[in-house]
């Protein structure tokens, strides 16, 4: 009798475990098949502006208020690129963090005004929970990033 438990309560975990590790779809399902690196989308923004692309790398960030973006890492140190979905339509879970992600959508590349990014820095830090000096922007700047479509999360 002992022995039976103990089969079936390591069989629930086996289970539980297999789910748990199971990839997790988010949004449209990936149409393409190549992948484009991160650093080449940075090292080049221009050139992949209104292209369609599919990345993989680890996420290093989550939208902590409603999920709506994820940070993922690039291929070279030190950089990632934030994969911004509509809100609402995809929500990402805290738990994304530290797992391996395939995105899929379209890079972005636009340059703000100072005023423009002030108001964008205080919105970042409240979504993550951080501070943030107006008086650490200098001028405009240009941001990349990735208008996300769909996400395999694993």
């Amino acid at each position: 009798m002992f022995a039976k438990r103990i089969t079936v309560l390591l069989t629930l975990i086996l289970l539980a475990s297999i789910a748990l590790a199971a990839p997790k779809n988010y949004g449209k399902k990936a149409t393409l098949k190549e992948k484009t690196n991160v650093s080449d989308i940075l090292a080049n923004p221009e050139k992949f502006d209104g292209k369609r692309v599919l990345d993989e790398g680890a996420v290093v960030g989550v939208c902590e208020n409603r999920g709506c973006w994820i940070k993922v890492a690039s291929d070279k140190e030190f950089e990632s690129i934030r994969f911004k979905v509509e809100d609402g339509v995809i929500v990402f879970p805290m738990s994304a963090k530290g797992k391996s992600a395939k995105a899929e959508g379209v890079v972005s590349v636009k340059t703000y005004s100072k005023e423009d990014l002030i108001k964008q820095g205080e919105h970042h830090a409240k979504e993550e929970g951080t501070t943030f000096d107006p008086a650490t922007v200098t001028g405009p700047k240009t941001v990349v990033q990735i208008n996300g479509e769909g996400a395999v999360i694993k």
